[in-house]
């Protein structure tokens, strides 16, 4: 045998051996294969949430992110009237919201007395008499409701009394006219933004439904 033969099977004899010990350190790899880190968190992997019974009342937790003062006074509002939906209020709300506005507007005081305690009622009366002093007249229109909140709540345990403020930003169009029907404030095509903080309030548990207008800001 030739010396360039004998030197060919030395060098194969080499390589078939040095692949059997990289084969033994490195193990084999099919197709592929997620590195170790990935596989552990895969494994570790969880829903994002889990429902757990008697945790956070969804009603209450949508609306209080951050309040939490808030969320134990609707909490005890519901423990004393268990029909009372957090949701359900806020929308009768932005319907009294409405409803209280162009009243007030128009001067139709007698529409929504029984949707104001005293005081509001007495503060409402006074602008709108003004108004008929000074032979003035509103003439408003009710775009909508842009921005709508809850904004806190409070719950007396003593009285059983809930006060629940919300905070609106409404649309309308709003002009004041003189006896003679002249525009001296607003225009008639320009949407205005009103924004308002009312807090109604209500003894849970009662037989009277209707929450009331107790105070207003902004």
């Amino acid at each position: 045998m030739n010396s360039p033969i004998i030197q060919l099977l030395v060098l194969a004899g080499i390589a078939v051996f040095l692949i059997l010990r990289l084969k033994n350190v490195l193990g084999t790899r099919e197709g592929f294969e997620k590195p170790p880190a990935q596989v552990q968190s895969s494994a570790r992997k969880r829903p994002d949430f889990e429902v757990i019974e008697g945790g956070p009342d969804p009603d209450i937790a949508d609306h209080t992110d951050g309040m939490p003062g808030a969320a134990e006074a609707l909490a005890k509002m519901k423990a004393a009237e268990p029909s009372f939906g957090v949701s359900d209020f806020l929308g009768g709300a932005r319907g009294a919201y409405e409803m209280i506005l162009m009243g007030f507007e128009r001067g139709d005081m007698a529409e929504i007395k029984p949707f104001l305690d005293d005081d509001v009622y007495a503060s409402f009366a006074e602008v709108v008499e003004l108004r008929e002093k000074q032979g003035l007249s509103v003439e408003a229109q009710f775009v909508g409701i842009r921005e709508m909140a809850l904004a806190d709540a409070t719950f007396d345990d003593d009285s059983g009394v809930g006060e629940v403020s919300v905070r609106f930003i409404g649309e309308m169009t709003s002009v004041v006219r003189d006896n003679a029907g002249e525009i001296v404030e607003g225009d008639e095509k320009k949407i205005k933004r009103q924004k308002d903080v009312w807090t109604f309030a209500r003894r849970m548990g009662s037989d009277d439904p209707n929450w009331q207008l107790v105070a207003t800001g902004e």
